[in-house]
């Protein structure tokens, strides 16, 4: 049953956040644990900015938006633009509205998941485990070992480039080119050379050249990997054009692998903090299912949707949102709201009615989550089982620049030893 008890926290009169709060969590100083601002957050369920945008920050008003129709997630409807990551390149369905997404988001749906290819998931089972020991295998003897170099990163490039159907040659250059992009969404003005920022946007220009190529390819040549299906299926929507097909394996590539990427890393540092848990779960694999659900609440891969655009003035928590505004939602804020989860701070494993936000809501909800689930599951799995006596080097570890997408730049282990 759903904890929410209607608030009235803005009786007050107070619909501005308390000054500098949103600030401080942008600020990288609060990369390691911005909960407690997130709870400054709440006071104020919806709290319009200096710059006429809106911070939503309670699960109550989080999950309504996120279904909300009158909610778009097309540029196009923002009074303020916001510049688009890629210009002159067809957006991906996560940028698009009905009806656009969600003919889009069918065609994809119809190799990806149920009810027309049920097995896709379980079917990887095995290629996923092979995987995950074998990049295990490479530094099992290592004395300490980076978790995001030497694992949580080179695990789902490989698993998505085989998704996708990428030849294997292919796949030490896309293994550069989502670095290149990773880092350049890490880019800090004024710190950060800008050759890291050209690198990123030459690597998308090239990422899109090399998928379009093999696009081409497989037109007349249906095959397993998801490319072919898509350039060869008619189906009830039609058929996706090329750039189409290309937005979403480029779609696939980065927002899968930051997603994995970070609840990976995620979950090691919280297993290792919370070393009971992790003993748990080497005598009870099967914990893994309902871990993995406490982790996307607890440490979720994505703390933010940066922005949505109100079609229209919509109301919210009373108060009023004008057409054209930016919103922007706290997805990390509102997994610990003690207003819908008993305990939020606590990392509990054998949590009920655990409705999280860890992959998003409504129609965007994220359409990777369970093969990113299922990678998360066998990846944490496979390291438990397979690392002798892990210790962390550093805690908190170093933190990546994003506010956005949270997750450590590196996680350094020890193990074997002491």
């Amino acid at each position: 049953m759903h904890r929410h008890r209607h608030r009235h926290r803005q009786e007050e009169g107070r619909t501005t956040t308390p000054p500098g709060t949103l600030q401080r969590i942008f600020d990288h100083s609060a990369r390691a644990d911005p909960y407690p601002l997130y709870a400054e957050l709440r006071k104020t369920p919806v709290a319009r900015q200096e710059d006429g945008s809106y911070v939503i920050s309670t699960y109550r008003e989080i999950t309504g938006l996120l279904n909300d129709p009158h909610l778009s997630s097309d540029l196009r409807n923002l009074s303020r633009s916001v510049p688009p990551d890629d210009e002159g390149a067809t957006s991906s369905f996560i940028h698009l509205d009905p009806p656009e997404h969600d003919r889009s988001r069918r065609m994809v749906m119809r190799h990806f998941g149920p009810p027309h290819t049920p097995g896709l998931v379980t079917g990887l089972e095995g290629f996923l485990t092979a995987t995950a020991s074998r990049l295990i295998d490479a530094v099992a003897d290592k004395e300490q070992i980076d978790v995001v170099d030497d694992f949580a990163f080179p695990l789902p490039v490989t698993v998505t480039c085989h998704v996708l159907g990428v030849p294997r040659e292919d796949e030490p250059r896309f293994r550069q080119w989502v670095n290149d992009l990773m880092n350049a969404i890490d880019y800090t003005p004024g710190t950060d050379p800008k050759e890291k920022l050209d690198k990123g946007v030459q690597a998308r220009k090239d990422l899109r050249r090399r998928l379009g190529e093999l696009v081409e390819r497989f037109h007349g040549r249906p095959g397993d990997g998801l490319l072919s299906q898509l350039a060869n299926d008619d189906g009830p929507d039609g058929r996706m054009t090329d750039a189409e097909i290309v937005a979403t394996a480029g779609l696939l590539l980065v927002a899968g692998h930051e997603t994995v990427v970070n609840l990976v890393t995620n979950g090691v540092l919280t297993l290792l903090r919370h070393p009971q848990v992790l003993q748990r779960l080497r005598g009870e694999p099967d914990l893994v299912v309902p871990l993995v659900e406490e982790l996307l609440r607890y440490e979720p891969p994505v703390h933010i949707i940066p922005w949505r655009a109100a079609y229209s003035d919509i109301t919210v928590a009373d108060t009023v949102i004008p057409k054209g505004s930016r919103i922007m939602l706290m997805l990390a804020s509102g997994n610990r709201d003690p207003d819908r989860f008993h305990d939020p701070d606590r990392f509990d494993p054998d949590r009920r009615d655990n409705q999280h936000l860890g992959f998003g809501g409504g129609i965007h909800l994220c359409f990777g989550g369970p093969l990113a689930r299922r990678e998360t599951q066998i990846a944490l799995t496979e390291l438990v089982r397979r690392l002798d006596r892990p210790r962390l080097v550093a805690d908190p570890p170093p933190y990546r620049p994003s506010p956005v997408l949270r997750g450590p730049i590196h996680l350094d282990v020890e193990q074997g030893g002491g």
